[in-house]
């Protein structure tokens, strides 16, 4: 029998409506709460290229959309997060890479829920850490491994 998993309470936005289908709420809840290891109130945001670039830009100082934007407020007692998705980038990052749009949105969920707890990979060190971390988790999940390359075709 597994652990029992941390408490989330979760906010589901579409501003960006295309990939709803792709993102039911019971999935969402699965792959964040795999991540989690503390109760935690996030806010799930897929934006379209326009707001994710003014958020980007705004709170980054970098002038482009992204696949996922984390806040997180606090880390202790509870996990206070909003996690940003933008819909174009993560479509087209997901074509890019040969992998399924769901399988793309998982790890981004469970890439900005792991830095919402504090997960950084900023320095090499981190990095390792946070990358195993995530292929731990999206292995569990039933995915393939998020940083394995896929073979050149011959």
């Amino acid at each position: 029998m597994g652990a029992v998993k941390p408490q989330l309470q979760l906010s589901l936005q579409f501003a960006d409506p295309r990939h709803r289908a792709e993102l039911p709420r019971h999935k969402v809840m699965r792959w964040m709460r795999a991540a989690l290891e503390a109760p935690a109130e996030i806010t799930v945001r897929v934006v379209d290229a326009e707001e994710g670039q003014r958020l980007n830009r705004e709170f980054r100082a970098k002038d482009y959309a992204t696949n996922v934007l984390t806040f997180d407020y606090a880390h202790e007692p509870v996990v206070m997060a909003d996690l940003v998705l933008c819909a174009p980038v993560v479509e087209r990052e997901a074509a890019e890479l040969g992998k399924s749009l769901q399988a793309h949105y998982a790890h981004l969920l469970v890439h900005g829920t792991l830095h919402a707890q504090g997960y950084d990979h900023e320095a090499d060190d981190e990095a390792q850490v946070m990358e195993a971390r995530e292929t731990e988790l999206m292995l569990a999940l039933g995915f393939d491994d998020p940083y394995l390359k896929p073979p050149l075709e011959a």
